[in-house]
């Protein structure tokens, strides 16, 4: 799809999607409480409607599931099934058999889960045979990925002694894990949290009602549109100030980059501002991953060398996405070093950076490699990227919104 901009002066009201990362947690608790109906704003994103229909696909027995690339999805329901009776197969897309789960599938079996693997061990698909755990005490290394603690976590009140978890290692993506801890007290569970352990008492849930907040990673794409753009002002609907989300740190994060966020009743107005850019930034993204290819490409179409750290978890995405980075941001002239958690932009000593009119964008069938470059095209004039179908995985309506406020599209 080839994309360019009619205008930079960006003016536009945003509906942005419901957040898949509180939705698919909320999903979970509401599965576990056996009710329907508790949750509002329910995600249009791929992988929250992948949970949602195996949900409701799921009744006790033995079934076969396929969550796509959907890996939340995947992870979530290999602790979820296991407080279920019956057996459960689970399988994914070319790449999730490619993800690792050993560290989750090792802790369930800790807590006397049957788990098998049918291919490779470590890597799905696997199968979750009915089990009886009780909960009790665990180890697992937090530097892996957060979302295998989430999981155990979210069953953790159904368990007859609880769950004491105890981390390893640093810890990654701690906010979500604070996300987790925040749903579920909203659900009436009892969750003591530090940096070394969580603690969640046996109690289960209580049945609540539970809005979703809009997706602040979505919004971090408007963020960066700003950024480019010479002037512009645009309305995000539905976030809040005080959100669960970790994410919500870009609010604070690009103001060095000349965008200024205003809250109000519905949501947050984002505003360019005329200032000096640094001549360099770095940050440690170690708390909000999911930001460092939008700031990666901003600090390109900016020109403001950069070195981003903490990007451990990137290489076992959608894609390894410290790579595609590399490959992505070279087409754009920009010169990249790169390890394994942090990539460096080498600008000023580059004397070849340009930013290509019409550069073809690799997506990896990732979707945020996509909507991490679209915003670019205001800097280079056009660009394409390939596979646009791929945001659906969490906002389907991206290129609808872009078209709202004046980017063009021709497929």
């Amino acid at each position: 799809m080839k994309l360019a901009i009619a205008n930079t002066n960006i003016q536009g009201v945003v509906n942005l999607p419901a957040s898949k990362s509180e939705c698919n947690r909320a999903l979970i608790i509401e599965a576990l409480l056996q009710k329907s109906d508790l949750i509002n704003n329910i995600s249009e994103a791929a992988d929250s409607q992948t949970l949602v229909s195996i949900l409701k696909q799921f009744s006790n027995g033995e079934g076969k599931f396929n969550v796509g690339p959907a890996g939340t999805t995947l992870r979530f329901l290999t602790a979820f099934f296991t407080t279920q009776k019956g057996a459960q197969v689970l399988n994914g897309s070319a790449r999730m058999s490619e993800r690792p789960i050993g560290v989750l599938v090792d802790a369930l079996r800790n807590l006397g889960a049957s788990i098998d693997y049918l291919g490779r061990k470590d890597y799905p698909p696997i199968r979750i045979n009915e089990s009886n755990i009780i909960g009790g005490e665990i180890e697992i290394d937090g530097g892996v990925s957060s979302q295998y603690i989430s999981a155990l976590m979210l069953i953790a009140p159904t368990l007859t002694k609880g769950l004491n978890i105890k981390i390893l290692d640093d810890l990654v993506s701690q906010p979500f894990l604070e996300m987790t801890a925040k749903l579920m007290q909203c659900f009436g569970a009892e969750v003591k949290f530090d940096n070394s352990s969580i603690l969640v008492k046996n109690g289960g849930y209580c049945s609540s009602q539970f809005a979703v907040e809009s997706d602040w990673s979505a919004a971090s794409y408007w963020y960066e549109i700003l950024s480019f753009a010479k002037s512009g002002q645009v309305r995000l609907e539905g976030l809040r100030r005080n959100s669960f989300q970790g994410d919500s740190l870009v609010a604070d994060l690009y103001k060095v980059f000349g965008v200024e966020s205003q809250f109000v009743s519905s949501g947050v107005i984002l505003s360019k501002v005329d200032i000096e850019l640094p001549q360099y930034f770095e940050y440690d993204f170690t708390l909000c991953p999911d930001l460092a290819q939008t700031v990666a490409v901003t600090c390109a179409g900016l020109r403001i060398e950069a070195k981003l750290t903490g990007l451990k978890t990137l290489k076992i995405k959608e894609t390894d996405r410290i790579l595609a980075l590399q490959k992505e941001l070279e087409k754009l002239g920009v010169e990249i070093e790169c390890g394994n958690d942090w990539i460096k932009l080498n600008i000023a000593e580059c004397s070849s950076f340009k930013l290509e009119p019409s550069a073809q964008i690799e997506t990896y069938k990732d979707h945020r490699m996509a909507m991490s470059f679209a915003p670019i095209a205001i800097k280079s004039g056009s660009l394409e990227i390939e596979d646009p179908s791929v945001v659906v995985k969490s906002y389907p309506s991206f290129w609808q919104d872009l078209q709202e406020v004046g980017f063009l599209m021709e497929a």
